[in-house]
């Protein structure tokens, strides 16, 4: 069996940015972030949130996508979860719009590795990745994959995720863009808490 071909990944890479760029919860996260604290804390972040979005891929290699599709209550129950965490999450970025940004009270590394967890956390409590992976990767390989495919679809897609998390992140942290956000904090973080805890209530009622 052959590996991916050409035509695959550039298939692939281009549908799944796309996917990535897209207004969400770990876009506007990775965003608010490198804003409001800067690159070294927004870097490990934006890793974590990738690493985290990859990680619906595996699942979706792995097959554990067909269950979600085969037992939709598991599927329901797994996005309300998610829509729960999301609106805590908007809250805390609601309440944070009026504090003052706190100055780093952690040790690099202590903090880059919460950071790092606290990225996989967010972008896991939203499973409807999993299905997009799971539709993508038939559309582009619509063969039986061996298992070293398998490993370079996850890795081409990691490596993605990984790309664009990290423009992001870098993009969001330069000067210009630090001195816009903390000219209008308040008004920047209530509008990401709003549509945050808009995510949030879609993944709870949406279907």
């Amino acid at each position: 069996m052959i590996g991916i071909s050409l035509p695959e990944a550039l298939t692939l890479v281009p549908a799944l940015s796309l996917a990535i760029l897209s207004p969400g919860p770990a876009t506007i996260a990775t965003a608010q972030a490198a804003a409001a604290h800067g690159r070294e804390r927004a870097l490990p972040y934006a890793l974590g949130l990738a690493t985290g979005a990859s990680l619906w891929c595996l699942v979706a290699l792995l097959g554990l996508a067909i269950v979600f599709r085969l037992n939709p209550v598991l599927f329901t129950a797994m996005k309300v979860f998610g829509g729960f965490y999301l609106l805590w999450f908007a809250w805390k970025l609601w309440r944070a719009a009026t504090e003052p940004l706190a100055k780093a009270a952690e040790g690099p590394t202590r903090g880059a590795l919460r950071g790092f967890l606290g990225g996989i956390t967010l972008n896991l409590s939203n499973p409807k990745p999993a299905l997009f992976y799971a539709t993508l990767i038939l559309s582009v390989f619509p063969r039986p994959l061996t298992p070293g495919v398998q490993a370079q679809i996850y890795g081409l897609c990691l490596g993605t995720e990984l790309f664009w998390y990290t423009v992001v992140a870098v993009l969001m942290s330069t000067a210009p863009i630090r001195s816009r956000y903390f000219a209008a904090q308040f008004w920047i973080d209530r509008s990401c808490a709003v549509a945050m805890a808009a995510l949030g209530l879609l993944l709870i009622i949406g279907h």
